[in-house]
């Protein structure tokens, strides 16, 4: 998807296992995160194909939790002034009850203790 040369080997070894353990699922703010590296949608919904991967939006549920993250992140001293993606991805799948696969397991491990994570 990316071509990141420190963890393109991992990542896709780890989607690629993922999705042979399962459904793997994206909300709207993935998708924006991944599109960063392509110039036309086309392009994107080569590489994130709707057959692959399953799209939800964000439940407002975790909106709430992504807002109450935020919270605890700011009386932690974090200094951005709105919730960063992160919030919203890991409070997605908190709700859901869903794994994630992510390269930055410490933010998901201290602001959504209760997610499984798939991580480096």
């Amino acid at each position: 998807m990316t071509d990141d040369e420190n963890w393109a080997d991992w990542s896709e070894a780890a989607l690629s296992k993922a999705q042979d353990e399962g459904e793997v699922v994206i909300n709207p703010i993935v998708y924006a995160e991944v599109s960063v590296a392509y110039a036309a949608i086309e392009d994107l919904d080569a590489v994130l194909p709707a057959e692959d991967f399953a799209r939800e939006p964000l439940p407002y549920e975790a909106g709430f939790l992504a807002g109450k993250a935020f919270l605890l992140y700011r009386k932690r001293g974090g200094q951005k002034i709105s919730p960063l993606p992160d919030f919203y991805i890991g409070a997605h799948a908190a709700v859901r009850g869903y794994r994630l696969l992510t390269r930055d397991a410490s933010r998901y491990r201290t602001y959504f203790p209760t997610i499984e994570l798939i991580c480096p």
